[in-house]
């Protein structure tokens, strides 16, 4: 999909008489796909959104929650040095490595990992990651060193790097392109969700503290971990993997599944050629889209690892720090699906991704102006950035996949987007600095507005590329009489 130049708003592959075949690579003029029943498809729709988002969003729960409480651990029980740091005897400066050195491995493993869930199936290969990143996530609760505690930290980000990239790939098997983003934004919106639980959660087991001889930080990692685990099994045996195999699908419900996709999904069991690796690796209008994800992914990093260390430098101590995590996230969970069902209503994903990249930016701008103990209104500002920075991702990722054009570029392009995002996550775990706690943290709140803030440029720069390209195709269809795909 793109935007129509005339109107500007998104033009569907179905509404076109000239397409690309997915698989081949070769474009040839087809027919208008017929639209099927309008009640038959939204009850398919329906059917297939109960078996499989709210698992995704379950998985995905799970597993910013095993990679993200690390942040709880770092502050819990601190006062009477019970805490993580304290007892591994690692310095802030070996924390911050800690956590690089996780996002190295997430950057390293998100394109191999997506190749993989697409040759040994979304449930084995997912199943398989969850089971791993879990019984890992436990191991953390038995570490005593810096070395142990970076070296576990990496073998974490191996099994988590495939996730997210691979939830969002797995979606276009499932999901034409005008649905994925509300439903992507499901998914990560759980995220939000993982924020909040994982601030409550710390907060209660902040009261186990020495608890059969263990810490309270090590008993938050070993308690995250084990659903991990145990929902490994429910996964392999209830996610779906293609519409072509659903057996819990009518042969009519699956026939009308393969029918609507057939344009616009990616097919499970179509093969990979490197001619359509070359062409998804040089296509250059890609790269814009890859630097805004690098710009939101700065955001997203820190706020996902420091916002326990930012509310306990709001003047909220001890465990009160972990429980005033919750609101931030928990708003940010109610903004990001409603922008997330207003980009896909209005087809503007690019213009919701700018607004509220904007709104995030002017929160965290707020914050840094703010003097050090504007406590209340800087706690504020952290949930207007919070909302902002989280709700700009799902259409910016809708976005992307709604611009390409076959299975492979989807299943690279995805991977390669969030890939690009990991040196903005690497540099998200730096801005916020343990010696800039009394002065509020601004080189975090800068950093992260001034990204934000190019994140909106961005989308709007690309926006109206695309609007010239589109009008370009539009003149040249006038003069061949046929009418071409437009971005």
């Amino acid at each position: 999909m793109a935007f129509d130049p005339a109107i500007g708003s998104e033009t569907k592959v179905q509404d076109l008489a000239y397409v690309r075949d997915v698989e081949s690579g070769k474009e040839s003029p087809n027919e208008p796909q017929p639209e099927l029943d309008p009640a038959a498809r939204k009850a398919l729709v329906w059917k297939q959104d109960k078996r499989i988002v709210p698992l995704c969003a379950a998985i995905y729960l799970l597993c910013y929650l095993d990679r993200s409480n690390i942040g709880n651990a770092k502050v819990l029980n601190a006062a009477t040095k019970d805490d993580l740091l304290s007892q591994t005897h690692m310095t802030n400066y070996q924390y911050t490595i800690a956590l690089m050195v996780f996002l190295i491995a997430y950057a390293l493993f998100e394109v191999p990992s997506n190749f993989l869930l697409k040759k040994l199936s979304p449930s084995k290969w997912i199943a398989f990651l969850m089971l791993s990143w879990g019984a890992i996530t436990m191991g953390l609760g038995g570490t005593h060193s810096y070395g142990a505690v970076t070296g576990v930290r990496f073998l974490l980000g191996v099994f988590e790097a495939g996730l997210f990239p691979g939830l969002v790939y797995y979606l276009t098997f499932w999901y034409r392109t005008d649905e994925r983003s509300i439903r992507v934004a499901a998914i990560l919106a759980s995220a939000t969700l993982a924020g909040a639980f994982g601030g409550a959660i710390a907060y209660g087991v902040g009261h186990m503290n020495g608890t059969s001889g263990l810490s309270a930080w090590r008993w938050l990692f070993i308690l995250e971990g084990i659903p991990s685990c145990v929902s490994a099994i429910f996964v392999y045996f209830f996610l779906p993997d293609y519409p072509e195999t659903a057996n819990w699908l009518t042969p009519t419900e699956k026939a009308t599944a393969i029918e609507r996709l057939r344009l616009e999904g990616s097919k499970g069991h179509a093969r990979t050629t490197w001619a359509e690796t070359k062409q998804t690796l040089t296509d250059w209008r890609l790269y814009a889209h890859y630097a805004i994800y690098f710009g939101i992914s700065t955001p997203f990093s820190s706020l996902s690892l420091f916002t326990p260390s930012i509310t306990a430098g709001l003047n909220y101590d001890g465990l009160q720090a972990q429980l005033m995590t919750v609101p931030p996230y928990a708003v940010a969970y109610v903004v990001t699906i409603c922008v997330s069902w207003s980009g896909d209503h209005f087809n503007a994903r690019a213009l919701h991704s700018a607004l509220f990249a904007t709104i995030g930016a002017a929160g965290f701008l707020a914050s840094a102006v703010l003097p050090p103990d504007a406590y209340k209104q800087r706690y504020g500002c952290l949930i207007v950035a919070a909302s902002g920075a989280f709700s700009c991702i799902p259409p910016l990722l809708g976005w992307l996949s709604s611009n390409l054009h076959s299975t492979a570029a989807t299943a690279l392009a995805i991977a390669l987007n969030i890939s690009f995002g990991a040196p903005g996550q690497i540099a998200g775990v730096w801005i916020y600095k343990a010696d800039e706690k009394a002065r509020g943290y601004p080189t975090g709140h800068w950093t992260n507005a001034a990204l934000l803030f190019f994140v909106a440029v961005g989308c709007l720069g690309l926006w109206a590329y695309y609007r010239v390209l589109n009008r370009r195709i539009l003149r040249e269809a006038g003069a061949s009489g046929v009418r071409l795909f437009k971005y």
